[in-house]
């Protein structure tokens, strides 16, 4: 970290109320406290906070950057900190994302009964999450899980779990590990089996364009392995032309090369029922992110990604046997959504069918 600023600012920053926001906006407000600079938090509702319709229905999780951006540009705060993952990959205009800190553990968990793993969990168990990515990767495992369109905060969903309602839920570890509830954790998932979503785990400080006092501040917190990496992965989003919400993920790392550093990135792209399960990797220069994602979404969309081009809709349930066709053959749908799961149907059921199997394309080819 660099020395304390010359002149200390007085800034307000923007948060969402949540506990997890709050904590994340208050880590970011201490390390410029540590500068010596004065910082008032600013709670501001969004209607991903109210609303209690899915993710997917209300335009994906970018409707929690929304009124942050909204009072940014108003000059009602100085700046803001979002989850990245929740960042429409779209710059907005007279903004600027000053500084991405240095990155928690990406990856997602598990919290289930009885603190059972995925393998562990058996045919039939019921997994919570309003992520489609989750729930496309988790199908591709062919662990025969069911799925439910959960919302709320940290607490309500491992409620879900404590108190019976699901076997378990799937959550982003940096929210856990920020919020000291990584005792909950049954088990971290290996990117091998989840790539988590593009920037998951790491913080976008933004603030206006042409406020370059408060800009100059912040740019001190940027951490640049960091933004390469997310750099990369949301490349791939944004070149995929998918939504915040869409069955699409990202990792990127910084690896040693034979010539010096270099960025390697895996992507997924997939369908919620594991149909579908495309991944992919390339190795780049650590200095061009932005071309190394467009690059492999390229090489997705060449293979068959562009079949999944765009926001994926919430599958129906699954129906009940009632004729012929396939419907036919598929198990009956998944029990009622449990308190605090949204809508009537479940993302998706698994299918038992003995004569239809997904096609899976799981093969990495690495360039």
């Amino acid at each position: 970290m660099s020395a304390p600023a010359a002149t200390p600012l007085s800034l307000r920053l923007g948060t969402r109320r949540s506990a997890l926001a709050t904590t994340q906006s208050t880590w970011v407000a201490d390390l410029l406290r540590a500068q010596g600079h004065t910082v008032e938090l600013v709670e501001i509702v969004t209607e991903g906070d109210t609303s209690t319709a899915s993710l997917a229905s209300i335009g994906g999780t970018g409707v929690f950057a929304a009124a942050l951006r909204r009072a940014l540009l108003a000059g009602e705060i100085d700046f803001a900190v979002h989850s990245l993952k929740d960042l429409p990959t779209t710059p907005e205009p007279g903004l600027v994302v000053a500084a991405v800190p240095v990155r928690e553990d990406p990856r997602d968990v598990l919290v289930s009964s009885g603190g059972r793993t995925l393998g562990e969990l058996g045919e039939g168990a019921v997994v919570g999450t309003g992520s489609p990515r989750r729930v496309a990767q988790l199908a591709a495992l062919g662990l025969g899980l069911s799925f439910k369109d959960i919302r709320g905060n940290v607490d309500t969903r491992i409620a879900l779990v404590r108190d019976g309602a699901l076997d378990g839920v799937v959550l982003a570890r940096a929210g856990l590990a920020r919020l000291g509830r990584l005792a909950d954790v049954a088990e971290a998932i290996d990117p091998l089996q989840m790539l988590p979503a593009p920037g998951q785990g790491a913080l976008a400080v933004e603030c206006r364009a042409d406020d370059l006092v408060t800009r100059g501040a912040l740019e001190v917190l940027d951490d640049a392995d960091t933004r390469a990496c997310v750099t990369a992965e949301r490349a791939v989003l944004a070149a995929l032309e998918a939504g915040c919400s869409a069955p699409v993920g990202a990792l990127a790392e910084v690896v040693e090369g034979e010539d010096g550093l270099e960025l390697s990135l895996r992507a997924f792209v997939g369908a919620v029922d594991g149909s579908f399960d495309l991944r992919r990797s390339l190795v780049g220069r650590a200095d061009d992110g932005e071309a190394l994602g467009r690059r492999l979404a390229a090489l997705l969309l060449e293979d068959g990604g562009d079949l999944l081009r765009g926001p994926e809709e919430r599958p129906p349930a699954a129906p009940t046997p009632s004729g012929d066709g396939p419907a036919s053959r598929l198990p009956e749908a998944p029990p009622p959504d449990p308190p605090g799961a949204t809508g009537p149907d479940p993302l998706a059921g698994p299918d038992s069918s003995t004569d239809r199997k997904p096609e899976h394309d799981s093969t990495e080819r690495a360039l």
